[in-house]
Parts: C-alpha cells; sequence; structure tokens
C-alpha cells in the first residue's frame, strides 16, 4: 500500500452515506463504510443523540463504545418525527448513495421517509434495513435486541457450559454480524447498481435489489454451521461444550500455574501426536484408540485431565513455549492490555492511537482497534475517533446549501 493512501483515498472514498441507525448495528454497517472511505452523515436525535454515547459510560458524557462505532463518522441532529427533520433527510438522500436504517419495521414509514419518499427523492439509492425479524413475516413488527436475536437464531443454544443456561458472549456479536451483512449488502448492490448501468443500460436498479433486509436472528442463524443440517438429517440436537467445539478435540483452554490461561488446538492426527510428546503423555499419543478424532472427541474428558495437569504445574510462558517448539497451535488469552502491547497487531497498524475528549477529560494517545480488512501491508488509518453531537451539523447543512443565517437558527433550536 502507498505510504500516503488513507481512508480518504479508499475503495469508498466518494460515496456518501446517510446513517439513521442507533445502538450497534446500522451504526456498525455505517462504520465499516466509512473505515474504507465513504462520507458517512449520522443523523442524531437533538440534545441526547444516539444512546450508545451514554453505554458503558465510565467517565464525562460520551463512551467510548460511541467513539470506536462511530469513528470516521459526521454527526449532525435532526428530529425525525418534525417535518422539518423529514425535509432535511431527504435533502441529503438526493445527495447519497446509501441509507442506514435499524428501526423497528414501519417507524420510517411513520415519519413519512417510506420506499415511495425516499424513491421520489433518489432512485439509485441504496436502503440498508436492519431490524430484529426482517420486514416481512409474521414476527417482523416485534422490537428485539441482539440478545434476542441470538437465541431465535439458534446461536445462544450453543454457548456456554452443558448442564447449564446458555450464557452470552462478551459483546454484542449479533449487532455486529448484523452489521457486517449490511456493509456487505451495501456495497454489493452498489456493485451491481453501476454494473447494470454499464452491462444492460438500465438507468435504475429495481428498488428491490436496492433495499437489503438484514434480520438480527438470520444474521446469527447464517453463523451456526451445520446445526440446522445436523438435526434435519440425523436428529442430532447439538449441546453445548464450554470452552470445546462439539465433535473436535483436544481443543480447549487451559489454566496455568500463574493463573493465567492458554488455548491450544490440537485435534489434527498429526499435530495430537507432537502434542502428545510435548505434554510428556507418549502413552496416549501412541494409543491406537485415539489415532482418530472420533476416538480423541470419545476421550475428550480424559484427554482435557491430563493436558490441565500438564498446564497447571507450568507458568504460561512455559507451557506455551513447549507447545509453539512442537508447533503446536497455541496462544495466550489476551487482554486489553495485551493487545496493546502486541508486536503482530502493532505492525500491521491494528491498534492505533487518537487524541479523545471524554466531555471530562482530554484522553490523549487512545488506542482503538484498526480497519480491517488490510489493503496492502497496513491497516487504513482511522480519520477520527466517534465525533460530538452535531459536530458537524452546521458544515453539512452548509453543503445542502443553507445559509449561515439559517444555520445558527437551526442550531440554535436543537440545542
Amino acid at each position: 500500500m502507498d505510504a500516503g493512501r488513507d481512508a480518504a483515498t479508499g475503495p469508498l472514498a466518494g460515496v456518501r452515506v446517510v446513517e439513521l441507525g442507533n445502538y450497534i448495528a446500522a451504526p456498525t454497517t455505517g462504520r465499516l463504510l466509512a473505515d474504507f472511505g465513504a462520507d458517512v452523515v449520522k443523523v442524531e436525535r437533538p440534545r441526547t443523540g444516539d444512546e450508545l454515547r451514554r453505554w458503558r459510560l465510565r467517565s464525562g458524557t460520551t463512551s467510548m463504545l460511541h467513539r470506536t462505532i462511530n469513528r470516521s463518522k459526521r454527526s449532525i441532529v435532526a428530529d425525525l418525527r418534525s417535518d422539518e427533520g423529514r425535509e432535511l433527510v431527504l435533502d441529503l438522500v438526493r445527495r447519497s448513495d446509501v441509507l442506514l436504517e435499524n428501526f423497528r419495521p414501519g417507524t420510517l414509514e411513520r415519519w413519512g421517509l417510506d420506499a415511495a419518499a425516499l424513491e421520489a427523492a433518489n432512485p439509485d439509492l441504496v436502503v440498508v434495513r436492519i431490524s430484529a425479524f426482517g420486514q416481512t413475516g409474521p414476527l417482523s413488527p416485534r422490537p428485539g435486541f441482539a440478545a434476542v436475536a441470538e437465541a431465535a437464531g439458534g446461536f445462544r443454544e450453543l454457548v456456554g457450559e452443558p448442564g447449564r443456561a446458555p450464557s452470552r458472549t462478551g459483546v454484542s456479536i449479533g449487532d455486529t454480524i448484523a452489521g457486517l451483512y449490511g456493509a456487505f449488502g451495501a456495497v454489493m448492490a452498489l456493485l451491481e447498481r453501476e454494473t447494470t448501468r454499464a452491462a444492460r443500460g438500465e438507468s435504475h436498479l429495481a428498488i428491490d435489489r436496492r433495499t437489503i433486509d438484514v434480520a438480527l436472528n438470520e444474521a446469527m442463524l447464517s453463523v451456526t454451521e451445520s446445526l440446522v443440517p445436523e438435526w434435519s438429517a440425523y436428529g442430532v440436537r447439538r449441546e453445548r461444550t464450554g470452552g470445546r467445539m462439539e465433535g473436535i478435540a483436544p481443543s480447549n483452554a487451559y489454566l496455568c500455574a500463574d493463573g493465567r490461561s492458554i488455548v491450544v488446538a490440537g485435534n489434527g492426527d498429526g499435530i495430537y501426536q507432537r502434542y502428545m510428546r510435548a505434554i510428556e503423555r507418549p502413552d496416549l499419543a501412541d494409543d491406537p484408540a485415539l489415532q482418530t478424532n472420533d476416538g480423541r472427541w470419545a476421550a475428550r474428558d480424559a484427554l482435557d485431565e491430563a493436558i490441565g495437569a500438564w498446564a497447571g504445574a507450568r507458568s504460561s510462558r512455559e507451557a506455551l513455549a513447549a507447545l509453539d517448539a512442537a508447533d503446536v497451535p497455541s496462544g495466550p488469552i489476551a487482554t486489553a492490555e495485551d493487545l496493546c502491547a502486541d508486536e503482530q497487531l502493532a505492525a500491521r497498524g491494528m491498534i492505533q492511537h487518537l487524541d479523545v475528549d471524554d466531555g471530562e477529560r482530554d484522553l490523549p494517545a487512545t488506542a482503538f482497534p484498526g480497519v480491517v480488512p488490510v489493503l496492502g501491508e497496513r491497516s487504513l488509518p482511522i480519520r477520527h475517533a466517534g465525533p460530538d453531537l452535531g459536530a458537524h451539523t452546521g458544515e453539512v447543512l452548509r453543503e445542502l446549501g443553507w445559509s449561515d443565517d439559517r444555520v445558527a437558527d437551526y442550531e440554535e433550536r436543537m440545542r
């Protein structure tokens, strides 16, 4: 990658996006598009803004969660329930390529921002709609956060320890995966829009091809691998397996003598031989019953007990050194502190430092995760952390042709 390349000249430079989303799902779609150069204008309610601004708030008035999810975007304020707010959004739509939203189905329609209004304003607009259960079907009107969608999509059934209630991951994974699909859908529709013009000479892509309908429960269903086919074909019900992966052994996390845990994936047939010799158990390496994965899965408790005893007698550093010497896939369970000091992440620009004001104090050189995927050799730079509420209202309104006096009056009313 050229040393001077940045997100402003990224592959989506010149693409304009209007984001009406709250929380994490649609804003994640917006973040991904902004990461690669799109101009994302985030429209927030006056005075309070996106509720994410106060989620996991540690200090001040604006959370690091907001600064992360809404990085590289511009923020303006508008009351979407008002005629003025509706007209402002439609004016933005006329000059944009993509609209993002994750309200309950029917909300945009109640605000006068239905498909007909959007189509009249911009017949080329790509619309990404993210909701709990999609825009159609009997459950479409129901509200739902990611936790509900993870359960409804079958994902939560697989997470946690056997014999206990399912647990959840430590992040809003349902929102994030839905956001990924939203970004993929937006880029897919933009590509088809352009290729349709070039290849078929059609002036506009049909609206159903430009409307991306992402349901959180379906996004989670899509990552359950063979959960449904195994039930359909064999009547097999997958069970929660804690740190293991069903049908694969030995692969788990193990506690070491220094109180830290490591993850070891020694389930390949050849790897297994090296693994057992590395933990000083040649008897397990040579056992005829353990030469295939099926046999090892049947003996998973005994294998985990042997590995756990070996790991528990060593520090995590000592255990990982021995496994690395034997070419066994393994690694530490990284903490936030570890990630900030990780040489591999640093080499690829995956930890970036930005000066941030949380509303109470300045926080210089705050670490943020970089832009994925890498184009070339290093992450694209983050243009800026998530903006203060309405920080770009005047700037965007002037781009729409508003006079300074009109902008000043509007900003005063929105405070």
